[in-house]
């Protein structure tokens, strides 16, 4: 069965030629394009895709508050980001909002794919330009000595939730694989986040990365 994408971006070239790419793919299937966010929704919402390729900078309402506004309508759906905006303040408002993967324009091609086969795994994505900048943002230099030992204010149980957490998994499906109530998983969450003085999303997933929960 083919993986079923949405392509959302406001120029009609780039479009077409990511849908080329994509269906080149065996199991991959555009299954529509989209030029603004209302017809992202209304698409999105007739085709059940699986993954949704979105840009930021479009007219009227905005990738952020599209992907916002996407998941909060269709929980299931994984979303990418796909921008030429590369600074930290739009991928941490694109992982509020509940993408699972952000990938620069300028290295389309095989890493939106990687993206894609990464996120269809439920594992968060970033490919090496943004990676980079988030690492160097947040001071990387001896961070993994230093995450480290905070890690171990964490109970096993918190560290398997906050490892499953950092892969994009929610939490229906954390509870699933560690058999406990999805009640229990939230109170983990909230546990993992206080102990780290984390306050979103965001932070969660910078913090993985630091302590190598999430690599390329």
């Amino acid at each position: 069965m083919s993986l079923r994408v949405l392509l959302v971006d406001d120029h009609k070239l780039l479009r077409e030629t990511l849908r080329y790419l994509l269906n080149m793919e065996g199991d991959i299937e555009v299954v529509g394009e989209a030029g603004n966010a209302q017809e992202a929704l209304d698409l999105a919402a007739r085709l059940d895709p699986r993954i949704v390729i979105m840009d930021i900078g479009m007219p009227g309402v905005d990738g952020i508050e599209a992907t916002r506004q996407l998941i909060a309508q269709q929980p299931e759906v994984k979303v990418i980001a796909l921008s030429g905006h590369t600074e930290r303040g739009f991928v941490d408002e694109m992982l509020n909002a509940g993408a699972s993967g952000y990938v620069s324009k300028a290295a389309a091609g095989n890493e939106l794919l990687n993206a894609i086969r990464a996120v269809e795994r439920n594992e968060a994505y970033f490919c090496p330009e943004i990676l980079q900048m988030l690492m160097t943002s947040m001071g990387q230099v001896g961070a993994v000595t230093e995450e480290s030992h905070v890690s171990s204010t964490l109970t096993s149980r918190e560290r398997e939730v906050l490892c499953l957490l950092a892969q994009g998994k929610r939490s229906s499906e954390i509870g699933e694989a560690l058999f406990i109530a999805v009640s229990t998983v939230d109170v983990h969450r909230r546990n993992i986040m206080n102990k780290l003085d984390l306050h979103n999303v965001a932070e969660l997933t910078q913090y993985a990365i630091r302590s190598g929960y999430i690599t390329l």
